[in-house]
């Protein structure tokens, strides 16, 4: 039989009556992911999904590195399906683990019978499979407490299996059963790994960009459309609707004072992102705001630019140490483009002394030479929706 993969779910076994949901999401998604591999059959089953090519010609390298940051799988293995008979059982592992149990001094077996019918329990299985391989590979010994390579055995309802250790996958939930939600995408450290960290708890995440042409760059726009590219490796396809914010913010330069200038700007980036977002289904904003980390992010702060919406905002690093926000950067692949020098609209005009504990009147009254509704207005009338997907030619 051919090599496949046994993909361990996570939280979805946690789920009740709507579990099928959250399994008919995964499948959903890994389909979506390694179609372009080839012909697969996939199928959830005992907690775990199976993943069978059904053709020579499927391309198992690249379909196992499309699979393993798909949100919702606890462990990949690779694996090799057998009859469930314990000569096919010793006959699979020696010959479909051969390198791993020669590179090894010291091994063990775990089977595990879900298939409650097969004679053996899980620990005479054990026993003798790990017998004939010692016998078969003089080189290795049997060590059951602390081996260096551990061969599995699962007997299960439709046949079994044999593997070696799993690899760690993506965690969280399905991407989509969490709904959709709009993130203000900067070209910072912080919201690209909010991106993140959002679809991890099964929301389809769509961006919004703001962009101050001339005082920002092309090459700043193309570092967020990158980004954003990154991000689509975990969260999948994502549309990032790039929102021109010059006159906007020319008008908040000529009519605002200056230690409001950063919290009006940010009232209308919520306020833009909100129509957006609910034009496009989505039920909430997303925002890599960390309390105290800037001026803006003050309790008094947020609470000013949060009055304008009426939808959740979601806040995945509020509370987080900046390290932390860095390292999950760095592991996710953001962090070198975040750190490019290409500065964002959050960067023009920016206060001398801005205001740190604004009430919600004296920002009112701050910005009330302005026509918002005619400057939001405007704003939405171009704005630009970019497709973007991880396979996309990357832009810097």
């Amino acid at each position: 039989m051919n090599e496949m993969f046994l993909l361990k779910m996570g939280e979805i076994v946690l789920k009740g009556l709507n579990r099928r949901k959250f399994e008919d999401r995964l499948t959903a998604n890994i389909s979506r992911r390694i179609h372009k591999y080839g012909r697969f059959r996939i199928y959830a089953r005992q907690s775990t999904v199976y993943v069978e090519p059904l053709e020579a010609s499927c391309d198992l390298e690249r379909a196992w590195a499309a699979i393993q940051p798909v949100f919702g799988v606890a462990g990949l293995s690779r694996a090799k399906a057998c009859e469930k008979d314990k000569d096919a059982f010793f006959e699979t592992a020696s010959t479909y683990l051969h390198d791993q149990l020669m590179a090894a001094k010291t091994f063990k077996v775990e089977s595990k019978r879900s298939d409650k019918r097969f004679p053996l329990t899980s620990i005479q299985l054990s026993q003798e499979i790990g017998g004939r391989l010692a016998e078969a590979h003089p080189g290795v010994e049997v060590d059951v407490h602390h081996p260096d390579y551990t061969v599995y055995v699962e007997v299960r309802d439709l046949s079994a299996y044999v593997h070696g250790p799993a690899e760690p996958g993506a965690g969280g939930l399905p991407t989509g059963v969490g709904g959709r939600a709009m993130v203000l995408l900067s070209g910072g450290i912080d919201s690209p790994v909010a991106a993140y960290m959002m679809a991890k708890r099964g929301v389809e995440v769509e961006a919004v960009h703001f962009f101050s042409y001339p005082y920002t760059s092309q090459l700043a726009k193309d570092k967020v459309i990158e980004l954003a590219r990154l991000v689509t490796k975990y969260s999948g396809r994502m549309t990032v609707n790039v929102v021109s914010f010059t006159e906007i913010q020319e008008a908040i330069r000529d009519n605002c004072p200056e230690e409001f200038f950063t919290l009006i700007m940010r009232r209308f980036m919520m306020e833009i992102a909100q129509r957006i977002a609910k034009g496009d289904g989505c039920g909430a904003l997303i925002t890599g705001e960390n309390l105290g980390q800037v001026a803006s992010q003050t309790m008094e702060a947020m609470t000013v630019t949060g009055a304008v919406v009426d939808i959740p905002i979601f806040m995945p690093l509020v509370g987080m140490d900046k390290k932390d926000i860095i390292s999950i950067a760095r592991e996710i692949g953001t962090l070198d483009t975040s750190i490019l020098p290409y500065e964002d609209c959050c960067t023009v005009f920016t206060p001398k002394h801005p205001k740190t504990k604004p009430t919600l009147g004296q920002v009112v009254n701050a910005e009330k030479k302005l026509d918002r509704e005619a400057l939001i207005a405007r704003a939405l009338e171009n704005v630009e929706k970019i497709k973007v997907t991880y396979h996309d030619e990357p832009l810097l």
